[in-house]
């Protein structure tokens, strides 16, 4: 009985519509890294490099971690340039229409998928493990907005406060990983990997799903303290510890010292100059 891999045969065409959509995919980060140039009201040179490294970053990065001869987007002269033109495009079109958002919305969810299954496709085709698949995988897909934020003095937006973006990259790099252990030829497992990195990205966007940050665990927290309290007052009596931070946290909480500590001495402060 033969394997899955020698039951499918792959089409030739299809390589080339994941070419494809890598160079759609440069060239949409151009324009995005030329959005945020005109944004911060940067010339033309800041709309190039923006542009470049926008597109660029995460395979260059991704390419020098896995260490297999030179980063690809150098060796090919249709990456850097398509990134040129999308900085060209950029500075003549603001697309400030509902209809341009839109379609800067969709296409970057594919381009998302499809790199983020790229880059971990990449990693284990040069005999890396499932983590490091994963790694390589989501920054390929974010590496390069990350840079280019901390280019232009912002904290990377997916550290956190925004839709989903980092999770559906996971997402499309773990398909790709399962799929391909699985015995599903990269050819194809990359197709549907894209598909479910993208169909998460949009979906993501579309329901407004975000993870949440540390304020709104304290957000949280503050609510448990402040229900503990009204009942503790229902009950007629002051509410326990247990009661307002729960029997868990209170177990592992230590209790309260009666006796005053003595002072302590002030340290002299440390001079950067002794470092």
């Amino acid at each position: 009985m033969t394997g899955l891999p020698l039951e499918l045969a792959v089409p030739d065409a299809l390589p080339d519509t994941f070419r494809a959509l890598d160079l759609s995919g440069v060239l949409l980060n151009g324009i995005l890294g030329g959005l945020i140039a005109r944004r911060k009201n940067f010339d033309l040179v800041g709309f190039v490099v923006l542009a470049i490294l926008t597109a660029t970053a995460g395979g260059i990065l991704r390419d020098v971690m896995i260490q297999a001869g030179p980063p690809f987007a150098l060796t090919d002269p249709y990456y850097l340039y398509t990134a040129c033109v999308g900085a060209v495009i950029a500075w003549f079109a603001p697309f400030r229409t509902t209809f341009a958002r839109r379609f800067l919305v969709v296409a970057d969810a594919v381009v998302l998928g499809t790199w983020a299954a790229t880059g971990a496709s990449k990693a284990l085709t040069n005999g890396l493990g499932v983590m490091p698949a994963l790694l390589l995988g989501c920054l390929t897909a974010v590496g390069g907005s990350m840079i280019r934020d901390v280019s232009v003095g912002e904290t990377p937006a997916v550290y956190g406060g925004n839709k989903l973006y980092a999770v559906p990259a996971l997402c499309s790099a773990l398909t790709e990983v399962l799929l391909v252990r699985g015995g599903l030829p990269d050819a194809y497992a990359m197709l549907v990997a894209t598909v479910v990195g993208a169909g998460t990205c949009l979906l993501a966007y579309w329901r407004e799903w975000r993870l949440p940050v540390a304020e709104d665990w304290e957000r949280r927290r503050a609510e448990w303290v402040a229900a503990g309290r009204v009942l503790g007052a229902r009950r007629g009596r002051p509410a326990t510890d247990v009661e307002r931070v729960g029997w868990r946290r209170a177990l592992m909480t230590r209790p309260r010292r009666t006796t005053r500590r003595p002072a302590r001495r002030r340290r002299k402060p440390l001079d950067p100059a002794d470092l």
